[in-house]
């Protein structure tokens, strides 16, 4: 029989889920249409392997699995095992003996690469750098003719091997190569996605963790965030740091320092740019937010057509003074020839270090901060740590399984030696177990320690585990022995597990003991309990790590969302903890990281809508800046609150009813009072109709063809006369795109959301990602502050009609009170013709005019009365919200 009549003879053990199935729609979609690179997405949980191992047996030829670590490499030779009748044998050699062999990535190379170093696009010969081990693996991929080459977790290659990776496979043009990841496409940079492209070309299924979710093959999830403060001692000591950040920026602003003064750098620098701002931002992210924030506090005037965004809305930070100094530095200071600019370069060589940079010879780098080691190892944090697990332990009692995953077993470096009262173990797993022990309340839930090199807990608890091992292995279990934790605190009480069994043992033991409830609280590092380990009980998870890159993410939060075939009703939450000193200029680093650690993933909110990005924790929350201090106990109550509500938690996820599984841009507006323009709501959206009359420049003007207002004077001076309410700008800009041709839709298509706070949730419904974005985006200009845009256009007001009034409008003598000036959005303002679609948007929705030119008579006389000021007293902040 041949090998293709050996695989279709065999079948999966276990019927396919429906993101599953259409995976594999997809895959021979693609195949058909010639491609023999190809790229899957699904989110951990979603049975990656199992898909793999039914494309392979789908497409009948000999294949070569590779996966990150022996862990994976197991379950794949497991799952192959579960097929029936077993007609195909499954090997781990490098000779490719087996038709289903399945190795790690190592097996290929024997150079070790850390996660942070950049892959080397310079050197072609990393294929000569092998082993002959690896030499003779590839010798065998090309002799193998043609064969399916499935790389599992393939986000591995966008950190460690993807440029070998791509050496290897431009050699083997006979082999169909599949790409799994649970990495989502949307949060690789630049350099991953040109990888990604060489390596497989367009992706050719993904699906988000909302859509499994709402398949029923996760569980449903709350992400939650606990904000504490540093301990008063590390307080003290973060202040006396802060006081370098206050004299390095009081030297910068003093008109005597330096040949051209900073600030004066910055007037020519930014102000007479012979490119556009949008290139220049575009060009230079850092550089250009950096100068914006300065605008924002009042340092530098608003460049010619830059905009002020959220993010821009603070002042400049430590990193944002970096950026500045640095161009300072670089193209001013260092190329001016003037002695004493090398004395002021020399003070910057000194001070820099105190908040965490350092001045080289290619300019202002970031260096190593005891501030930031500081706070991501707060004492504080432990203390979150052991709260979170008391309430978590309230809500589900002896349900609870936690794992609290922290970035090291020991401190692998002191915090400060001037920082007596933080110990230097801080922020360790180790340090974490000895906290919860030490705390009655925890103390009960029996923690336990598991990482590479021990398994430790109090001797009841240790104990325990021996007896669990003595059932399936009674001669391993006579030779554990216990001892005391090598580095005891005084009589803390904590033993390790030693004797004869490795880390491959030991995990797969604890986390049997774990899931059996014989301790309720794991604790162990990321790179032991992340990829490749299972824990189908795991509901709660409680983050201490400081990893942000894009696998460490994905992998940490898919840890929790396995369904729980003990508890059907299981909803996951994940717990990030984030300290923050307000009094520092570095006192956000650990704010940062959980912004980057919710960037580009989604979850849902106190609402029921599925946001990306941070925002999804608390409404509140900005990725630019951590909430005020005084509002972190009223936070961490609120998050207390959510976390008792897991029921509400699933009903918001609403598991089974349709979705898009598309990104939709939002904007949240918060108005400063209610429209008094009649509308019609239901369930919290908004139905609008435009409006019978409009104010103009001599009266009512009605938006209806072959009405006058002078039949009706009264009620039309009435009627123009009221608020035109949030919703009518949002359906201006969605009819002036609709006419302009670049939306399908208009403005019955826009929907509203109003929170009980009043805040109202704008977006275009049934467009693609890039239409919603550009339609939140100009209503953000619309609403927003007038900066420096093309074209203005007014809004006529009325004040409150009078009996009088209607008499004026009925003689055409009514005039407006006053005018308010907005900024007509950018994508509008590019031709004549696209500004008169939105004037007849604008003139049917808010006000009877049309725009003018900003640097006609008109035009500057308006913004010479409007610049910097907001036409409406409303804060708007852009989202993204998937459905």
């Amino acid at each position: 029989m041949a090998l293709a009549d050996d695989f279709a003879s065999t079948s999966a053990p276990f019927a396919l889920r429906t993101l599953q199935v259409r995976s594999l729609e997809a895959v021979h979609a693609a195949m058909a249409a010639g491609r023999r690179r190809l790229w899957v997405s699904l989110p951990p949980g979603t049975g990656k392997t199992l898909l793999g191992l039914e494309l392979v047996r789908r497409l009948g030829h000999p294949v070569v699995a590779l996966t990150p670590n022996t862990a994976i490499q197991g379950q794949w030779v497991q799952t192959w095992s579960q097929f029936e009748p077993v007609t195909v044998p499954a090997g781990t050699d490098r000779d490719l003996s087996s038709p289903v062999t399945v190795l790690t990535y190592q097996s290929l190379a024997t150079f070790e690469r850390t996660d942070d170093e950049a892959d080397d696009a310079e050197d072609p010969q990393l294929v000569d750098r092998l082993h002959e081990n690896g030499r003779r693996l590839i010798t065998s991929l090309r002799d193998a003719g043609p064969i399916t080459i499935v790389l599992d977790e393939c986000h591995h290659l966008l950190e460690v091997w993807g440029r070998l990776l791509a050496e290897v496979l431009a050699d083997l043009p006979e082999a169909t190569v599949i790409g799994l990841t649970a990495t989502p496409p949307t949060v690789l940079d630049a350099r991953q996605a040109a990888l990604v492209d060489e390596l497989f070309g367009d992706i050719v299924f993904s699906a988000s963790i909302p859509a499994a979710v709402r398949e029923g093959h996760l569980a449903p999830f709350a992400e939650l965030a606990w904000l504490t403060l540093p301990t008063a001692e590390e307080s003290a000591w973060l202040r006396d740091q802060s006081m370098r950040f206050v004299q390095l920026t009081t030297d910068l602003v003093d008109t005597r320092f330096g040949s051209i003064p900073i600030l004066v750098w910055f007037d020519r620098r930014f102000l007479d740019l012979t490119t556009p701002w949008t290139t220049f931002e575009r060009d230079d992210p850092d550089l250009a937010r950096a100068a914006l924030r300065l605008v924002h506090a009042e340092l530098l005037a608003l460049p010619d057509g830059a905009r002020l965004r959220e993010e821009h809305r603070q002042g400049p930070t430590a990193d944002d003074w970096a950026a500045l100094i640095d161009d300072w530095v670089r193209k001013c200071l260092s190329r001016s020839g003037v002695a004493g600019d090398e004395a002021v370069m020399e003070a910057l060589r000194k001070a820099l270090p105190g908040v965490g940079y350092q001045l080289t010879r290619t300019g202002v780098r970031r260096g190593r901060s005891p501030v930031d080691r500081v706070i991501a190892r707060s004492e504080s944090k432990m203390r979150a740590c052991q709260q979170v697990l008391e309430a978590e332990h309230a809500n589900l009692g002896e349900r609870l399984r936690s794992l609290v995953l922290c970035d090291h077993e020991m401190a692998s470096a002191t915090t400060p030696t001037g920082l007596r009262p933080t110990p230097a173990r801080s922020g360790s797993a180790r340090q974490t177990l000895r906290h919860l022990v030490a705390s009655g309340s925890t103390h009960t839930l029996r923690p336990i320690l598991v990482t590479g090199r021990n398994v430790a807990s109090t001797p009841n608890t240790a104990q325990h585990v021996i007896d669990l091992v003595r059932m399936t292995d009674p001669a391993l279990a006579d030779r554990l022995v216990l001892n005391p934790l090598d580095d005891a605190i005084g009589d803390d009480g904590l033993v390790t597990i030693d004797g004869p069994w490795s880390s491959r043992e030991w995990v797969r033991v604890v986390t049997q003991f774990f899931e059996s409830g014989g301790s309720q609280v794991l604790i162990g590092t990321r790179a032991l309990l992340g990829e490749g380990w299972d824990a189908k009980g795991l509901n709660s998870l409680v983050d201490l790590t400081t990893a942000t890159t894009t696998s460490a993410v994905v992998q940490t939060r898919g840890r929790a969302l396995r369904l729980d075939p003990s508890w059907p009703g299981k909803v996951a939450i994940t717990w990030s903890i984030a300290c923050v000193a307000p009094d520092h200029p570095r006192g956000d680093g650990d704010w940062q990281r959980l912004v980057r650690k919710h960037q580009g993933f989604f979850g849902v909110d106190d609402l029921g809508e599925v946001i990306y990005g941070i925002a999804h924790i608390d409404a509140r929350f900005s990725p630019f800046a951590a909430p005020a201090a005084e509002s972190f106990d009223a936070i961490d109550a609120d998050m207390l609150t959510r976390a008792e509500e897991r029921e509400v938690v699933r009903e918001r996820w609403a598991v089974g009813t349709p979705y898009d599984d598309a990104l939709v841009h939002t904007l949240r507006v918060r108005p400063s009072r209610p429209s008094t323009r009649p509308s019609e709501t239901v369930d919290g959206h908004i139905a609008m109709t435009p409006p019978a009359y409009v104010p103009g420049q001599h009266g009512p003007v009605s938006t209806r063809p072959h009405v006058s207002p002078r039949l009706s004077p009264w009620k039309s001076t009435r009627a123009a006369a009221a608020d035109p309410g949030t919703m009518a700008y949002a359906c201006a800009v969605a009819d002036a795109m609709l006419a302009a041709g670049m939306s399908p839709f208009g403005a019955d298509h826009v929907e509203a959301t109003i929170d009980p706070g009043g805040e109202y949730r704008l977006r275009l419904d049934g467009v693609d990602e890039p239409t919603s974005q550009v339609f939140v985006e100009s209503l953000d200009e619309l609403l927003g502050p007038v900066r420096s845009p093309r074209y203005l256009v007014t809004r006529h007001l009325y004040g409150k009609p009078g009996w009088i009034d209607g008499w004026r409008t009925l003689l055409g003598r009514l005039r407006p009170d006053a005018h308010v000036w907005h900024a007509v959005p950018t994508v509008f303002g590019t031709h004549g013709r696209l500004v008169r679609h939105f004037d007849r948007a604008w003139s049917r929705w808010i006000t009877d005019s049309s725009a003018v030119y900003a640097h006609s008579p008109e035009g500057v006389a308006a913004l010479s009365v409007s610049a910097g000021t907001a036409p409406l007293e409303l804060v708007t902040v852009m989202r993204s919200a998937w459905s």
